[in-house]
């Protein structure tokens, strides 16, 4: 191949800029053209697309967000803005492309796959959601700006004697509350893939005041079925502790990416380049282990993610 484009769709996710850096200057690199759609699927259809150069991602690799921006597009799962889009890739000539993002972003990609555009798949999202790869672009940073956040909220917690539930972004996955809580040493940690037991929440809650500690702290995922202002409300009325709720929102995807983010990022960018110049099958591209990986893009769509519930029994230990 001698012509690519590559672009970033759905959330966005801390280190999306590292991967389009990788990208690019891969691409460069190995002689090719590069091409930067902006907008995701939805910047496709307007044909939002532009040529890149070094210089175009200089002074990124620590930025978070996406130079390329990001958007959802309705028009793109339509026959019509789907044909749309492939006009505007046969237009530019792009012979293949990059897309970085999560389980929607990647399915799109894969519609373009059966279309007959090599694509290649990079998981950008917090949540780590996809179950081919054991860790996604994004979810490093978050994990960290939860501890931080909840580092804070700790002192004020304890000052004035309360329990807080922490709301953290997750609705299909509980990774990032699992690893935040058990790093941060919650007493309790919520997440969609496991009901929650409120009688035992209580119960750990009134014999840590019993023994002295001073306050208690929930990490609940916005997926779990009961919401955070009803879980503190039952909570409150029977423990008789005050019961705050702190929702962290979007503060979660921002962020100056970690190392590791960032090397997992430039990565995958690499590798991405060099299966397309190699003219590649559709792959979707993650680690396992140490080892970056590729496997087949349908494949790797239709792997089911188990949650690792030995983290939930290590954290009930450790609190």
């Amino acid at each position: 191949m001698k012509r690519i484009g590559v672009l970033t769709s759905g959330g966005d996710a801390p280190g999306m800029n590292a991967a389009i850096r990788a990208v690019v200057r891969t691409a460069i690199a190995e002689n090719m053209e590069i091409y930067g759609i902006e907008r995701g699927y939805e910047g496709m259809i307007n044909g939002e697309i532009r040529r890149m150069d070094i210089s175009s991602v200089g002074d990124i690799i620590h930025r978070g967000g996406t130079i390329l921006k990001t958007a959802r597009s309705e028009r793109f799962v339509t026959p019509e803005g789907f044909q749309r889009g492939l006009d505007m890739i046969e237009n530019f000539g792009l012979e293949g492309l990059v897309v970085i993002g999560g389980d929607g972003s990647l399915t799109g990609g894969l519609e373009l796959s059966r279309a007959g555009v090599p694509v290649m798949g990079l998981p950008g999202t917090i949540d780590n959601d996809l179950a081919y790869t054991d860790f996604t672009i994004g979810f490093d940073t978050s994990v960290n700006t939860v501890l931080n956040a909840i580092g804070n909220i700790r002192d004020t917690s304890s000052s004035h004697e309360r329990t807080t539930v922490v709301e953290v972004m997750g609705r299909n996955c509980g990774d990032i509350a699992l690893y935040a809580g058990l790093a941060g040493g919650a007493e309790t940690v919520l997440i969609p893939e496991v009901e929650a037991d409120i009688s035992s929440i209580c119960k750990k809650i009134i014999i840590g005041k019993n023994r002295g500690k001073v306050h208690s702290l929930i990490v609940r995922a916005e997926g779990v079925k009961m919401t955070s202002q009803e879980l503190a409300k039952v909570l409150e009325e029977r423990t008789g502790i005050e019961t705050k709720v702190v929702v962290l929102g979007y503060v979660q995807r921002g962020g100056s990416p970690t190392a590791r983010d960032r090397m997992l990022a430039s990565q995958v960018g690499y590798r991405a380049v060099q299966l397309l110049k190699e003219d590649s099958s559709s792959r979707a591209i993650g680690i396992s282990g140490n080892r970056i990986i590729d496997i087949d893009l349908e494949q790797a769509l239709k792997m089911q993610r188990i949650a690792d519930t030995s983290l939930i029994r290590l954290a009930e230990i450790l609190s």
